[in-house]
């Protein structure tokens, strides 16, 4: 396509049509941010009721049998123990640092994936699936190395639910008590998973779109990102829970006296195996899944919206 005079200049990706206009000016930068984080908000505040309970079980159902096998709590009986003993309120633990994280972490991972990927584009003339998931990666590691201290806070918030101290306050203990590293306790494995999660699910579904519109009749809209979203949620699930256990079981080392002295993510890991075996990875899976699977549909679905009323393409 020629530029018109005076026109600003825009890229195609190789293989795709797409004309690739982000990098154009700098609202192009601000649409793409300002997309991605409004998504998430609006995503996080429909899915609220289900996305928070589910993180909640997701936590405890990490930290049962800690080094030993056995029969494990299901996700309705853990609910009905925690109505029952802790009251509706603790499902509701740590509410404002996720909110927070949520946002700002989101808007980041989301954002970040179309001008890596433009980078990519730029740098070797290519957009193939590999360097999707190297744009994902990138996205997803660099948002969670920033937002890692908020995560660390809503954790301990969650596995205690008798505390009635406010986020601010149980951040400056943890820095008065702990050390202010201790706001990273498990960035490497929350920056693994971030970066997995943020790969496996932007990848999945920008290749489950290509795909669809190759070999099926879909065409761009509500249909296919429903269905390329559904997909992208199923497969982050499975390539992540495992990650996202060994993340909280690092982040609460201090907290609980079951957790052991785990020295890195690879020991956590090895020790979960030979003590817990492979189901003790996967501990939490449907509770991620059930908090994962809907946001995932309407993030996606709702960030094609607004790129397409800000004049972007689509992902």
């Amino acid at each position: 396509m020629d530029d018109q005079p005076g026109s600003q200049k825009s890229s195609i990706i190789p293989g795709s049509g797409k004309v690739n206009n982000w990098a154009a000016s700098p609202s192009h930068l601000c649409y793409h941010f300002g997309t991605s984080g409004l998504s998430i908000a609006v995503a996080t505040g429909v899915t609220h009721p289900l996305d928070w309970n589910a993180d909640v079980l997701k936590v405890r159902l990490q930290m049962q049998l800690v080094g030993q096998r056995g029969p494990l709590t299901g996700m309705g009986n853990l609910l009905v123990h925690i109505l029952k003993n802790e009251g509706p309120r603790s499902m509701y633990l740590g509410l404002a640092p996720a909110l927070t994280r949520s946002v700002v972490y989101g808007g980041l991972r989301l954002g970040l994936y179309e001008p890596s990927k433009y980078v990519c584009e730029q740098v070797f003339g290519s957009t193939n699936i590999f360097f999707k998931i190297a744009s994902g990666a990138f996205a997803g590691g660099f948002a969670t190395a920033l937002t890692n201290p908020v995560e660390v806070v809503k954790v301990r918030l969650q596995m205690n639910p008798n505390l009635r101290r406010g986020p601010i306050i149980e951040l400056r203990r943890i820095v008065s008590e702990e050390g202010i590293r201790a706001l990273w306790k498990g960035v490497g494995p929350a920056m693994t998973r971030a970066a997995s999660m943020t790969a496996s699910q932007l990848s999945t579904y920008d290749e489950s779109k290509r795909i669809l519109i190759r070999w099926s009749p879909l065409e761009e809209g509500f249909h296919l990102h429903l269905i390329s979203s559904m997909v992208a949620g199923t497969v982050s699930t499975l390539i992540t829970a495992p990650m996202d256990m060994i993340k909280t079981r690092l982040m609460l080392q201090r907290e609980s006296k079951e957790v052991g002295n785990y020295k890195n993510g690879f020991h956590c890991a090895y020790q979960v195996l030979r003590t817990e075996g492979p189901r003790g990875l996967y501990k939490g899976g449907l509770a991620i899944f059930a908090r994962l699977g809907p946001q995932t549909m309407i993030t996606f679905i709702l960030v094609e919206k607004l790129r397409k009323l800000a004049g972007l393409d689509a992902i």
